[in-house]
C-alpha cells in the first residue's frame, strides 16, 4: 500500500505587497502624465512655494490630482507602520490583515479628523483660514508621502537594513513635518493672529490632543 506524504504549499506572502506597489507607482505614473505641469510644480515643493501659490484655492482639495495622490500617501504611510511594526515585534511586514486595519485606521482617523476640523472651524467662525491652513498641511503631508513610498520599498525588501533605520527614519518624518508646519503658520500669520484665540483653540482641540492621545495609547499597552 502506497503512502501519501502531503507537503504543505509555500506561497510567497509578500506577492500581494508587490502587486499593491506596482499599482501605487502605476496611480503615480497616471497622474504625473494627466497633469504634467503641475506634478512637476509638486514635486519641487520643498524648493519652491510655486504649487503653494498657484493652487492655494479649497476647490483643488477635491480634485482628481489631490485624490489621487492622497490615496498614494495612505498606503505609503500605511507601509510604514506596519514596516515599524514589524521591526519592533509587534506584527509581520507580509501580514495582509494587518495591512488592512492600518490602512483603514490611517483614512478613517484623517477623514475624521477633517470632518471634525470643519466642524470647529464653522463653530469659531475661522471656516477660510481652516480651509487655506488645512489645504496646505495636506498638501505637504501628501508631499512628505510620496517621498516615503521608495523609502517604504527600500525597508520591506531589504531585510540586511539595521533594525534602528525605520526609527531614524520616522523621527526625519516627524521633523520634516513639523517643519512644514511651521512653515505653514507663516505663510497665514496675519490671518492666524487675527484670530489668535480661536487658533490656538483649534491647535488643541485637533492638533495636539489626538496625537497625545495616540501616544498615551500606544505607550500605555507596550507597558
Amino acid at each position: 500500500m502506497t503512502d501519501h506524504v502531503l507537503h504543505p504549499r509555500i506561497t510567497d506572502t509578500s506577492d500581494w505587497v508587490t502587486i499593491v506597489f506596482i499599482l501605487t507607482l502605476g496611480i503615480i505614473a497616471t497622474t504625473k502624465s494627466l497633469y504634467e505641469n503641475r506634478f512637476e510644480d509638486f514635486t519641487k515643493l520643498i524648493f519652491s512655494d510655486k504649487y503653494a501659490r498657484i493652487y492655494r484655492d479649497s476647490s483643488h482639495l477635491m480634485g482628481v490630482f489631490s485624490i489621487s495622490l492622497f490615496f498614494v500617501q495612505i498606503i505609503s504611510f500605511s507601509f510604514f507602520i506596519q514596516i515599524l511594526l514589524s521591526r519592533f515585534g509587534y506584527g509581520e511586514k507580509t501580514d495582509w490583515v494587518l495591512f488592512i486595519q492600518i490602512f483603514t485606521f490611517v483614512i478613517y482617523f484623517i477623514l475624521s479628523k477633517f470632518l471634525i476640523e470643519k466642524i470647529i472651524a464653522t463653530t469659531f467662525q475661522i471656516e477660510e483660514l481652516v480651509e487655506q491652513f488645512n489645504l496646505q498641511k495636506v498638501t505637504y503631508r501628501t508631499y512628505v508621502g510620496l517621498l516615503l513610498l521608495p523609502v517604504d520599498i527600500i525597508l520591506f525588501y531589504y531585510d540586511s537594513i539595521l533594525k534602528n533605520i525605520p526609527l531614524i527614519v520616522l523621527y526625519s518624518i516627524l521633523a520634516l513635518n513639523v517643519l512644514l508646519y511651521l512653515f505653514s503658520i507663516k505663510n497665514y500669520r496675519k490671518e492666524i493672529f487675527s484670530k489668535l484665540f480661536y487658533f490656538i483653540l483649534y491647535l488643541c482641540t485637533l492638533e495636539i490632543a489626538p496625537y497625545y492621545f495616540m501616544y498615551y495609547w500606544f505607550t500605555k499597552d507596550s507597558v
